[in-house]
């Protein structure tokens, strides 16, 4: 009964893991019954709300709150200058609230705590600020000008992680991630064509259903108790301790049912905030909810990127040579965007086989709202201008694009970026690939395809791009599952990993059920999130979460079985690998009448005489990832991967030629899983990121004016799809390739259904049309220019911040 991940366990012998079980989550979300923190009250709670900046940078030369003082319902009311803490995930260089300087416009000034909303929000505008206007940095190449305003002009006091970060002191450089492999000088000047562009994509905002909210009492001998709408409480906590110097036993956090995150929650939000509120109002607890235009400007959203890619390939089409460039917008503060730096530092050549690579990739301050992680985490990024560029390498070599994937793909035997040799196990893209073409029908019209041409007068076109993703997370991470059984020999599972909206504890209920041999349906996963009561784990981010905590969790019911069997070994008077069980009892094997039921076992077993041995049944799970190294801050060599995960998408588009207008007809979204653990939550993960991704590039997109004001803060000009835009057909194919450390074989894909769909659009809008691409997103406009060869209207609402929707390649041909 040694303990061990169950990877290689035929599909045939599996009661639970492969199978379409319903989310556990299911019935009290659609009826209203699960509780979030938006719904709830606390007995003596004050409401919160913010005074924000209407500058990009200023000086704050005056705060008068006199007027709200007055205001009767007004108990609180904080400014910068009372609060001497710092706050940062990876780089401590945010306040609480703004002291001395406004950074971005939408940063807090301000905040009031009253006896209600309506009398916060009046306190709120009853507060004079006096600003001196400063001449803001808004894009990260201006930053980058040695004659650039410096964001942060005291960067070299701040204390970062040393280990994975390299702020440069006297720039606006937050972070410098490089990357070198071979020798790519060398290896171009043998190449037979040498292709270079630039790619670019906005910020954008995460938009989760459910606005940043938190409620937080400062009780008394500074215990604090902290309800948060958060992905990852322990992190929460661990922040706050750092930022306020309390010891980690005097803050709890509980996190209950979170209305979407997507990233956006990953760190420490309005907690602090919130707790110096109620700290100031007498311990009294304090609600603060994020309005929608908050989330825009306050909050942290997706961070821009301007991209530069370098590419050397052979005469026989294979990639010799590559250099990229990353130019990540952080905005006003590091948070996550320093570690989205780092993470496409080492992805960014994709699953392909690049044995010469040269990689630069920085986070830049500017004074906008600051970026943070995203689902895909940089990938989404990234990956539009690097399968855009696929296609273009392939177009200028005369090379069928799809012919040129495959040869360059990553398999058992090559090496990534950072020196990981792949292997068998790893994964399989050329699969991906395979599958996603044959989806669509690559490379062909069908009849209808052809019927629909003819009658619509569209043209249609059709793309297959690949993509692959790994957890960015540091070597260290750990989490922990704690399964209890209960008198009736059922059992109920604890973890701190937040299930957001992605059914992870579904999944985490059907491996426990697998593991114990039990039906679900005795497996509960308890829902809210304790820093007091549940155990710990690191962060509900990277797609991390399956393999991690399945691992956990397998290790859990491990546990709980060899105590269980310790004590049946006794009661039964027989060996323990004598024994065996079912869902019910342990049994001795060559006498299955000798037996001691769970309900027996559950809190300690009683003889008839009354003597008892045992006690309470308790697993313990702890799995902590295996094998990652730091990478090199010169070469960026290491291992920083637990796993990839290889995706492809197969998309189909109709497009005008005469007006820019398109549709999508049809996308195939594959992904290489390991094993599929729940395949309706697969297919939920694969439609829900590919919509999100679509997105993406068709509409969403954050849009300055020349003084850094964000013009479209809210739903009004700023469009997400709903489920009215969805592609007319949807397909999604889960490949198995066992993943060997993973549970039953599995691996994330949480965020791999977002990655890559944009490129795919964009190409398969080119193959229709012509239009050359090169910024997103992708309006019917920019479609109509880019066939017509115009570019926009030269001002900066639609070039600087965004860039032009077309970069003209530099292409080189070498007479070798």
């Amino acid at each position: 009964m040694g303990a061990t991940v169950l990877e290689t366990i035929p599909a045939s012998e599996l009661k639970h893991v492969g199978k379409k079980t319903d989310r556990i989550d299911s019935k009290v979300k659609v009826t209203g019954q699960a509780t979030y923190v938006s719904d709830m009250i606390v007995p003596g709670m004050l409401y919160a709300r913010v005074k924000t900046s209407p500058h990009a940078r200023a000086r704050i030369v005056k705060i008068d709150t006199s007027k709200a003082e007055a205001l009767t319902g007004v108990r609180a009311i904080v400014t910068g200058d009372e609060l001497d803490y710092r706050l940062g995930l990876y780089v401590v260089d945010k306040a609480i609230l703004a002291k001395g300087e406004v950074r971005h416009y939408g940063e807090a000034v301000a905040a009031v705590a009253a006896d209600t909303l309506e009398i916060a929000q009046r306190a709120i505008e009853l507060i004079d600020v006096e600003y001196e206007e400063l001449e803001p940095v808004l894009h990260p190449m201006e930053a980058l000008k040695e004659d650039a305003p410096l964001v942060h002009p005291k960067l070299g006091d701040y204390s970062y992680m040393e280990a994975a970060f390299t702020p440069k002191p006297g720039t606006n450089i937050a972070n410098h991630t490089r990357l070198r492999k071979g020798d790519t000088e060398k290896a171009f000047e043998e190449c037979e064509w040498v292709i270079e562009r630039q790619y670019t994509n906005p910020s954008v905002q995460h938009v989760p259903m459910e606005t940043h909210v938190a409620i937080v009492q400062w009780g008394h001998g500074d215990e604090i108790t902290i309800w948060s709408s958060a992905q990852s409480p322990f992190t929460v906590r661990n922040l706050f301790c750092v930022a306020f110097g309390l010891s980690h036993q005097q803050v709890r956090v509980i996190v209950p049912y979170v209305g979407g995150g997507f990233g956006g929650k990953a760190g420490i939000g309005i907690e602090p905030l919130v707790a110096v509120l109620s700290r100031k109002a007498g311990g009294r607890p304090v609600k603060l909810t994020a309005t929608r235009e908050e989330e825009f400007s306050l909050l942290p959203c997706r961070s821009q990127l301007t991209y530069n890619i370098k590419t050397g390939v052979s005469k026989d089409g294979k990639i010799q040579a590559q250099e990229l460039t990353m130019y990540w917008d952080a905005g006003a503060y590091a948070d996550y965007a320093v570690n989205v730096t780092r993470a496409s530092g080492y992805s960014a050549g994709g699953p392909y086989d690049i044995p010469n690579a040269k990689v630069d990739a920085y986070t830049i301050y500017t004074n906008k709202p600051y970026g943070t992680a995203y689902r895909g985490f940089g990938h989404v990024e990234f990956f539009w201008g690097l399968e855009r560029h696929m296609d273009l390498i392939a177009n200028a070599i005369g090379m069928e694009p799809f012919e040129f994937r495959l040869r360059n793909a990553l398999r058992p035997g090559s090496t990534t970026l950072t020196g990981e040799k792949i292997t068998a196990h790893t994964g399989n893209i050329t699969a991906c690939l395979k599958r996603a073409a044959e989806g669509i029908g690559y490379g062909t019209l069908s009849d209808a395809e052809g019927a629909r041409e003819k009658r619509t007068g569209m043209k249609v076109g059709k793309a297959v791009v690949a993509l692959h993703k790994a957890p960015a997370m540091p070597p260290f991470t750990a989490t922990t599952v704690i399964l209890k059984m209960n008198e009736d020999g059922t059992v109920v599972a604890n973890l701190s990993l937040v299930d957001y909206g992605q059914g992870t504890y579904t999944s985490i209920q059907q491996i426990v059920a697998e593991r114990l041999g039990f039906p679900a349906d005795r497996i509960k996963v308890a829902w809210d999130s304790d820093t007091d009561r549940d155990p710990y784990d690191w962060q509900t981010v990277a797609s991390k979460g399956l393999l991690l905590s399945g691992n956990a969790a397998i290790l859990a019911a491990e546990d709980l079985l060899a105590n269980a069997y310790d004590v049946a070994s006794q009661a039964l008077r027989a060996n323990k690998v004598d024994l065996a069980h079912d869902a019910d009892r342990i049994y001795v094997r060559h006498h299955p009448d000798s037996f001691v039921t769970f309900r027996q076992l559950a809190i300690g077993y009683a003889f008839p005489n009354g003597n008892a041995i045992g006690g309470p049944l308790v697993g313990v799970g702890r799995y902590i990832a295996q094998g990652l190294t730091h990478l090199n801050k010169e070469t960026g060599q290491g291992l920083p991967a637990i796993d990839w995960t290889y995706g492809a998408h197969g998309l189909t588009v109709e497009v005008d030629q005469e007006t820019g207008e398109y549709n999508v007809l049809k996308v195939v979204s594959v992904f290489d899983v390991g094993k599929v653990i729940n395949p309706d939550e697969v297919r939920g993960q694969a439609i829900g990121g590919m919509l999100q991704g679509l997105g993406t590039a068709v509409c969403e997109g954050y849009i300055y004016d020349q003084k850094g004001h964000l013009l479209n803060p809210s739903f009004t000009d700023n469009k997400i799809p709903t489920a009215l835009d969805l592609p007319l057909e949807v397909e999604a194919i889960a490949i198995e390739t066992p993943q060997i450390d993973g549970p039953y074989g599995a691996r994330g894909v949480g965020e791999h259904s977002m990655i890559g769909v944009a490129a795919a659009l964009g190409n398969a809008i080119q193959r229709a049309s012509g239009a050359e691409l090169t910024h997103m997103p992708i309006r019917y406009e920019d479609v109509w220019r880019a066939i017509q060869k115009r570019e926009p209207v030269d001002n900066w609402i639609t070039k600087s911040p965004f860039g032009s929707c077309r970069s003209a390649p530099e292409i080189q041909k070498h007479d070798c």
